[in-house]
């Protein structure tokens, strides 16, 4: 994985990273939302809710690709918004 290079704001809890893969359980360390029950829950659904292109195990940890949360939530949204 990349370095981790972060920076944190004053106001909030988001942090600046170039870090790809987040571990599902420090997904909150990074963004407020959605929270890591939420995430779970969109792991045990990922065959019918299209979240599994998201996730990546590395052995028993899943971790979430940044880039391909953000646009299966763009995905989402469009799919929904018709």
């Amino acid at each position: 994985m990349p370095v981790n290079t972060k920076k944190t704001s004053e106001n909030s809890k988001t942090r600046e990273t170039n870090q790809e893969l987040i571990p599902l359980t420090k997904w909150n360390d990074y963004y407020d939302y959605p929270t890591v029950g939420t995430l779970r829950q969109l792991v045990y659904f990922e065959a019918t809710n299209g979240f599994s292109k998201v996730i990546r195990r590395i052995g028993s940890r899943i971790y979430l690709k940044v880039s391909a949360f953000f646009e299966w939530v763009e995905e989402t949204n469009r799919i929904s918004a018709k």
